[in-house]
């Protein structure tokens, strides 16, 4: 089972540009953000939340280079497969980036965890997160992923990981590209005829017929059900 897979597995049981890893930094014009992906002008909002996302919209914590990095680590997380798209393609990115702007107590911890990350990438191969190969990257996430490995050392980048997974998997699996990568269709009207006779007979039950005829007659299913004034059926 692959990383993506074992995501989903754990998220069933229980937003962005592709990231080019060639070290570029985007300049700032064409830093993607969740306003110009989704129209926030259609759902209910009071005027205070309207100016508080306004608000929101028109500031920037994250720098260039941390949204990158926040990009590339999100797309190891959730890379694109033959059937669904990447994180990134998802949005999440700016997702995160808006995210981080909304909860002040997260901020100081989510730039630490990037530090941490250049930090520990350059200890160890000598250039800044984004600036490593894909297997060198890899090689660090299998070292910070798993809490019950968690060194002194390497403990900032356990909980950092946590938090980037965390927002990755909320940020993917509340979109429609989430939904269809994991094939959720929500609640939807079907035909109920009752208990199938088999499981009855195994516990030698029956339906009576009267209420059967009342209750599971599927010429009806059309029908809205209507009460007299004491709260008895009458259709």
């Amino acid at each position: 089972m692959d990383r993506r897979e074992s995501l989903k597995t754990m998220l069933i049981g229980a937003l962005g540009t592709g990231a080019v890893l060639t070290g570029c930094v985007p300049r700032k014009e064409d830093r993607e953000k969740l306003q110009d992906v989704y129209d926030f002008s259609s759902y209910g909002r009071t005027i205070e939340e309207k100016q508080r996302d306004a608000d929101l919209f028109g500031e920037n914590f994250l720098t260039d280079h941390e949204l990158e990095t926040v990009a590339v680590m999100c797309d190891l997380i959730l890379p694109a497969t033959k059937t669904a798209g990447s994180a990134s393609d998802a949005h999440v990115p700016a997702f995160i980036d808006f995210m981080v702007k909304d909860a002040p107590s997260w901020q100081d911890r989510f730039r630490n965890g990037i530090i941490w990350m250049d930090g520990y990438s350059k200890q160890k191969f000598g250039y800044d997160f984004v600036l490593l190969t894909k297997e060198q990257q890899i090689e660090i996430f299998d070292e910070i992923a798993y809490p019950d490995n968690a060194t002194e050392e390497n403990q900032p980048g356990v909980d950092f990981f946590r938090d980037i997974r965390n927002l990755t998997l909320t940020g993917y699996y509340t979109t429609q590209m989430g939904f269809d990568d994991l094939g959720y269709v929500g609640n939807r009207p079907n035909i109920w005829d009752g208990v199938p006779d088999e499981v009855l007979k195994e516990h030698g039950l029956a339906y009576e017929p009267e209420w059967l005829a009342k209750c599971v007659d599927q010429s009806k299913r059309e029908v809205t059900a209507e009460w007299d004034e004491d709260g008895n059926l009458i259709s």
